[in-house]
């Protein structure tokens, strides 16, 4: 006896839609690889962390070429002297 607005199925059909649930589920279970699996995780953390990832690659490169040019012999006083060659800023 069903109760009203409802309405009973027959329990072929009912076996048929758990036959297709259990299809589908076996589907979702499905492992990718372990290096698939490492190279999304790579790509979904480069994608998190883009902006600190080029800040701190701009702020090392920046700090390279400011070692390159001050170690240079030419201009390794140049925040020392004065322009004009006499001796050198009072601090």
């Amino acid at each position: 006896m069903a109760l009203p607005g409802t309405t009973t199925c027959s329990s072929r059909a009912f076996r048929m839609t758990k036959m297709a649930m259990k299809r589908r589920s076996r589907a979702t279970v499905r492992q990718e690889p372990f290096l698939t699996r490492v190279v999304i995780a790579l790509f979904s953390f480069v994608r998190l962390a883009e902006f600190e990832i080029l800040f701190f690659l701009f702020v090392l490169i920046a700090l390279l070429i400011f070692k390159d040019l001050t170690s240079r012999p030419k201009y390794n006083q140049i925040f020392v002297k004065k322009p004009d060659g006499e001796g050198f800023w009072p601090f």
